[in-house]
């Protein structure tokens, strides 16, 4: 059974750094991504990649978060930069198969001002 874990997440000032990792087991992954979600608000997309390397990247976070893959050991990377209070989120990873996809428990980014 897949299930993605997360991990990275913390507390950091404005303008650090967080990197965030995602591994599962089990199935080969045509996209890997990262959600968010603050409170009060909705889920919302903040970067895909595919198994080939494409990439997709909420306008918000442009310039600044880098998503990338480990296709060997089935883990998705969110590397953070410049981080704003506005980035403050729980957030998760989301891995796609042709019949389904998975959701993480989520791992709670904090950035103070």
């Amino acid at each position: 059974q897949v299930q993605p874990v997360e991990s990275g997440g913390g507390l950091v000032q404005a303008g650090g750094s967080l990197r965030l990792s995602c591994a599962a087991s089990g199935s080969i992954f045509s996209t890997m991504g990262w959600f968010r979600q603050a409170p009060g608000k909705q889920r919302e997309l903040v970067a895909t990649i595919t198994i080939s390397g494409s990439t997709n990247y909420a306008d918000s976070i442009k310039g600044r978060f880098t998503i990338s893959r480990d296709n060997a050991k089935k883990t998705v990377y969110l590397q953070m930069n410049s981080l704003k209070p506005e980035d403050t989120a729980v957030y998760y990873c989301r891995l796609y198969t042709p019949s389904r996809d998975y959701w993480g428990q989520g791992t709670q980014v904090t950035v103070s001002s």
